[in-house]
């Protein structure tokens, strides 16, 4: 008798809001609201969209349904690495914030990759979140699940990695100043030939480091020599590669400006690995506020974001976006140079 293997046979993936939005050539809102027989949509779309959810097999999630059964004030926070302390720590100051005011806070994992991050913000959408905080996954340039949003009345705050300002607002550090303030310590303390280990440049993240990293520079009447300047990816096999590939040059840095903490400590193991002293041959600054940059022999110096009260100060923005205040907010929390062991050659 022939028996199936149901591990082989491929998953077919449930359909979505957005999958009947994308068929209908309408928005996600107009979709959500005929399924629902809302008087704001005409009876016409809402047969089309009720017939097409029939031909689909869509099926709304059962866990969002009984998440609007029981009302709850739900946000959504979408993030690239959850795993890594910054992140965590920004979850942290959310959560904080929104207990204050009864929201609890689901989050979900973007691992920087921009489809899963539009999934995150489908599903936020299917949960009826009141309002979602996010940071831009490193692969993202289209930003039009974004641009959806509003279009359902759910309001959208960014923080760290930020796009569409005048459309959203923002919470993130002042990159530029603290690393300019860093690479002006690295000369003053006996650095010459100093690189940035950057992340892709269209992160505005990206952008706004660089440049204060190239402020200094140009104050101090340095060269900016373009080998100098290696931007590509935030991952840590990308940036140990990178590091090492630098350091091998005979017109080697003898100082690095790190993007964060992936790049820092994928930089620190490469000079490590090509047994340079730290800082005497090569000097080392990170973006990173992770507890492990005061453990670390040297000990790292480091910019460091007030991560817990960008966190509380994002979800305090998207209260008041809830709220009905549609005000258009961008702050700068301020980062913090500590100087411990690796950067100062004198």
């Amino acid at each position: 008798m022939a028996t199936s293997n149901n591990k082989n046979q491929p998953q077919k993936r449930r359909t979505s809001l957005k999958d009947l939005a994308r068929e209908l050539g309408v928005s996600i809102a107009t979709v959500s609201r005929a399924l629902r027989s809302s008087p704001e949509i005409g009876k016409d779309m809402q047969q089309r969209v009720k017939e097409l959810a029939k031909l689909k097999n869509y099926r709304p999630n059962p866990f969002a349904q009984s998440l609007r059964r029981e009302a709850p004030k739900i946000i959504g926070v979408v993030v690239p690495h959850l795993e890594t302390h910054y992140y965590a720590a920004i979850l942290s100051g959310i959560e904080a914030e929104a207990a204050k005011s009864g929201y609890s806070v689901i989050s979900a994992n973007s691992h920087e990759d921009f489809e899963a991050e539009a999934r995150a913000l489908d599903n936020f959408v299917s949960m009826h979140v009141e309002g979602v905080i996010a940071c831009l996954a490193q692969t993202t340039t289209d930003y039009k699940h974004f641009e959806e949003l509003p279009e359902m009345g759910i309001p959208l705050v960014f923080f760290g990695r930020t796009c569409l300002p005048e459309m959203f607002s923002s919470v993130k550090a002042n990159g530029d100043e603290a690393a300019q303030q860093a690479t002006q310590h690295l000369i003053d303390t006996g650095s010459k030939r100093i690189a940035f280990v950057g992340g892709p440049n269209h992160l505005d993240m990206v952008r706004r480091r660089k440049h204060g990293y190239l402020e200094a520079l140009r104050d101090n009447r340095m060269p900016i020599l373009r080998e100098m300047v290696v931007c590509g990816q935030i991952d840590y096999q990308w940036a140990l590669d990178s590091t090492i590939a630098l350091l091998q040059r005979e017109d080697r840095p003898d100082a690095i400006l790190a993007f964060n903490d992936i790049i820092t400590f994928a930089a620190f193991t490469a000079i490590k690995q090509l047994k340079l002293r730290i800082p005497e041959d090569v000097a080392l600054i990170g973006f990173t506020d992770d507890a492990h940059a005061a453990y670390v022999t040297p000990k790292l110096s480091a910019i460091m974001d007030q991560s817990h009260l960008m966190g509380e100060r994002a979800c305090k923005m998207l209260l008041k976006n809830i709220g009905g205040d549609h005000t258009i907010y961008h702050e700068i929390v301020p980062q913090k140079l500590v100087i411990r062991e690796t950067s100062a050659k004198q």
